[in-house]
């Protein structure tokens, strides 16, 4: 499985035969893009350093770059990490659901040395989504599942989306619809007394603030990161971004919030397009539809897409950090 650079994927239907397909490829040691809450991830057995091997060669992703495993339930994350009593509250708060948790690993943890990039930790998650949880229950080991594209692009939220850039490159995509949050999960680091906040995501800042009651401290990336999604350049599209734009410029395509752009003259003989994450200013709706107006701004061919400002309260914290890593300057 996953061995040439290019043969056939195969679409499958989120059906008892479809998931028991795509089980059966990821025993084998294959690669499956398949649905979770946050976005389409690309699982492999996280237990078998070649079909991790496989997840890398596919996205083109940097190996000191590790992976997050996901699992099924609370019996099979004990069995890879050891849970601090703050570990356990916030698993039994946000599990299943888009939080990720960096602990130690286990004395007899099974995940993988390549799929951990070395660190005597590891990036655990329960997704909220039916399907992914059928799958890694019925693979019977964890799944390392990273975003289902290319390493540095913009995530993908449909099936459409992986295929758009993995296409001959895996061996499945498993079709389960939009993502309904469409960021990837939040990051907390809870390898001592005081839990890190390594990436803002689908879970707010404030509710884990409340849950644990003290703030969370920042950072976790560098040159050696301890989770994904903390590279400088990452979530980008293949034109440009310009944030906190308050009006078009020529050539411009624009990634609207609560109806900024409305006003923008349209220049003569240009057409202008112009997609709104949420015309109401609903950050829940422009968390989910973040990915999709970004890769649909892409394929308009201008060459700089403008985003208009969002609020950086709740979800608006993590989609202001997906716009600036999608606008950072390119490795």
């Amino acid at each position: 499985m996953a061995k040439n650079t290019r043969h056939m994927t195969q679409r499958l239907a989120a059906d008892r035969e479809g998931l028991a397909t795509a089980a059966a490829i990821l025993r084998a040691g294959g690669l499956v893009a398949f649905p979770t809450e946050t976005v389409y991830g690309l699982g492999a057995d996280a237990v078998n350093p070649q079909a991790v091997a496989g997840i890398y060669k596919a996205k083109g992703r940097p190996s000191f770059n590790p992976l997050i495993a996901h699992v099924a339930d609370m019996d099979q994350a004990r069995r890879e990490c050891a849970f601090s009593p703050v570990a356990e509250r916030l698993a039994e708060a946000f599990w299943p659901g888009p939080l990720t948790l960096v602990l130690p690993l286990a004395e007899h943890a099974s995940v993988c040395d390549l799929a951990r990039a070395g660190l005597p930790s590891l990036g655990l998650r329960m997704p909220d989504h039916e399907v992914a949880r059928e799958i890694i229950a019925a693979s019977g080991r964890p799944i390392a599942a990273p975003s289902a594209n290319r390493s540095g692009h913009v995530s993908p939220a449909t099936s459409a989306h992986v295929l758009a850039d993995l296409d001959g490159r895996i061996d499945a995509v498993l079709e389960g619809g939009p993502c309904a949050v469409g960021l990837e999960s939040t990051i907390v680091a809870v390898l001592d007394a005081h839990p890190r906040l390594l990436r803002p995501g689908g879970v707010p800042r404030a509710e884990i603030e409340l849950l644990i009651g003290d703030p969370l401290l920042e950072g976790g990336g560098g040159a050696r990161p301890l989770a994904p999604g903390l590279l400088a350049s990452h979530y980008a599209p293949c034109a440009s971004l310009r944030l906190n734009a308050e009006k078009l410029e020529p050539g411009e395509a624009g990634l609207d919030f609560g109806g900024r752009f409305s006003g923008t003259p349209q220049i003569s003989g240009f057409r202008q397009m112009i997609l709104d994450l949420s015309p109401s200013g609903d950050l829940t709706e422009a968390a989910a539809n973040l990915f999709s107006h970004l890769r649909a701004l892409d394929a308009c061919g201008a060459d700089r897409i403008a985003a208009a400002s969002i609020p950086a309260v709740g979800l608006g914290e993590a989609i202001n950090d997906r716009l600036r890593r999608a606008a950072a300057p390119r490795p």
